[in-house]
């Protein structure tokens, strides 16, 4: 099995062409259907850890479950954590995880640098 992983959504423009780059690259990957995963709140955990980042800044802020529920709100990092893993709409993709790092893949361009590094 790939150590190569794509949080996807094949709904979105950007996420298919992160996964046509990794054709292109002729990588071995698997890919993530993010939305319909349950997530746990320690593998959110994980991947933040990962990107080096925190959940509030891998949040789609322009979701209406942003909107509705955390706009504007003052909230911990557990709180956000614990939103991503009970909203998974609410991460930014697509995400690539190559062995224990990843990168938000936004722009696609990034995809091969950090394949290659």
């Amino acid at each position: 099995m790939s150590d190569i992983k794509i949080l996807h959504n094949p709904r979105c423009g950007t996420s298919r062409k992160a996964i046509a780059i990794l054709d292109d690259m002729k990588v071995d990957y698997q890919v993530v259907l993010y939305l319909d995963k349950k997530w746990k709140q320690k593998e959110i955990k994980e991947i933040l850890k990962m990107l080096g980042m925190k959940g509030e800044e891998i949040v789609r802020k322009r979701e209406a479950i942003y909107k509705e529920n955390y706009a504007g709100k003052s909230m911990t990092a557990a709180q956000w954590i614990k939103a991503l893993s009970e909203y998974p709409k609410l991460i930014e993709r697509p995400i690539v995880i190559k062995g224990e790092s990843a990168i938000v893949a936004r722009p696609v361009d990034k995809i091969s640098s950090f394949l290659k590094g």
